[in-house]
């Protein structure tokens, strides 16, 4: 099973049926064969962007808690990375669940992500790569 991770950005869209991505997002996630993977940053930004409605933040965090996304704990070590990439990549600017995104990605050595974001087009792991973005737009 091939596992990806999965920015804010898709989930966003996926509970917002309001949301411009929402059909495209439904449509990717119903052909979709594999793990999504996310850390916890990545989950404050959907749940403080869909606190417009209760159900829906209490929906999404239903699809969490039984294993829709699988969630990722960045030790305390690791914000000194976060920081880096942060730091790096100011002119963006990169925020702090992109970066816990790329040092999960090399945590796991996972090489794609789902984002509605063109910056993972320019953020690259410590080997150089880039994630392969898997939602195209």
């Amino acid at each position: 099973m091939t596992s990806t991770l999965i920015d804010a950005g898709p989930i966003i869209a996926l509970f917002d049926k309001d949301d411009q991505y929402h059909q495209k997002v439904m449509e990717f996630m119903g052909g979709f064969e594999g793990r999504l993977i996310t850390t916890w940053p990545v989950l404050t930004e959907v749940s403080y962007m869909l606190d417009f409605h209760k159900q829906v933040q209490l929906d999404f965090l239903s699809w969490v808690s039984e294993g829709g996304i699988e969630v990722i704990n960045l030790e305390q070590w690791q914000l000194l990375k976060v920081r880096e990439i942060v730091d790096k990549y100011a002119d963006l600017p990169a925020d702090f669940a992109d970066a816990s995104l790329l040092v999960a990605a090399e945590m796991r050595n996972l090489d794609s992500i789902v984002s509605l974001d063109s910056d993972f087009s320019v953020y690259k792991l410590g080997t150089g790569e880039q994630l392969k973005n898997l939602f195209n737009l």
